[in-house]
């Protein structure tokens, strides 16, 4: 168990945000009645619970896995304070947003499991994505089991998707996406598209090699960039950003003055919107 201190960190917020699928809130049948957030995380092949009260977090697992997995995973060394002080203090909406949404962090996931999750998530909600990805994971991936017994689901490997036939995978409910994750699960085992490299790119590369991928289009190779490559100036736009955009900022969001972290500041903005709207 580790215990740490950290301000600007919310488990409820990154949970919410649309950035990871695979992290879940505990109910009272889990957990029993306690003030502390408790969630459960399935990450890297592993099973992580977690625990939140005010600025306490609670990570329920060892010291070593704990600086080797999840203090780079939940992005823990950044200064979101200081992002924030470079806000426009004329820019009352993206006060506002920043503030809403302060307890939001830009995780570093996995590569693989991000392309395919934004597949899935292409016209659809954000509950609707959680539950094709875990039934894509209870059908395909592998079950293990942790320390405390839970059992659990890796998240399927690119040769067990190009294996199933497109028949199964709409079985998922994953509808047309069934052939784009097919596909993409086929041109990633025949080295079309190297995901190792992929991360030695830089920001623009890494999107033109993305969108090689059936099913991938720009906004989806953005989102991939920003949550699976922690490119932090992708800024994915989607009908809550582009609804923000031509409201607050008619003459174009002021992407120069926060290069290097429009997409933490655009993670605040589709969050605000999406909870308040």
């Amino acid at each position: 168990m580790v215990a740490i201190t950290k301000d600007y960190f919310s488990l409820r917020q990154i949970c919410e945000s649309g950035q990871c699928f695979r992290l879940e809130r505990l109910t009272e049948a889990d957990c029993g009645k306690d003030e502390k957030e408790k969630y459960a995380l399935t990450a890297f092949g592993r099973y992580l619970e977690i625990e939140q009260e005010e600025n306490k977090i609670t990570f329920f697992c060892t010291q070593e896995e704990f600086e080797k997995i999840w203090k780079d995973y939940f992005d823990l060394e950044e200064d979101y304070c200081r992002i924030r002080e470079l806000i426009d203090k004329n820019d009352k909406y993206l006060i506002e947003a920043a503030a809403y949404g302060s307890g939001i962090r830009i995780l570093r996931q996995d590569l693989w499991e991000m392309i395919i999750s934004f597949i899935i998530s292409q016209q659809n909600n954000i509950k609707r994505i959680k539950k094709c990805i875990d039934l894509l994971c209870r059908r395909y991936g592998e079950e293990k089991q942790a320390q405390s017994g839970k059992r659990y689901y890796d998240f399927p490997r690119p040769e067990v998707l190009a294996a199933a036939s497109l028949e199964e995978l709409y079985a998922c409910n994953l509808g047309y996406r069934s052939r784009y994750i097919h596909n993409t699960a086929a041109s990633i085992l025949r080295g079309e598209v190297n995901l190792d490299a992929l991360k030695g790119m830089h920001y623009e590369r890494a999107k033109e090699e993305l969108v090689k991928l059936c099913g991938v289009g720009v906004k989806v190779a953005e989102c991939v960039c920003l949550f699976g490559l922690h490119k932090t100036e992708a800024f994915p736009i989607d009908t809550h950003i582009n609804k923000v955009l031509k409201q607050q900022y008619p003459g174009g969001f002021p992407y120069e003055r926060y290069k290097g972290y429009e997409g933490t500041l655009q993670q605040y903005i589709f969050y605000y919107d999406l909870m308040t709207k």
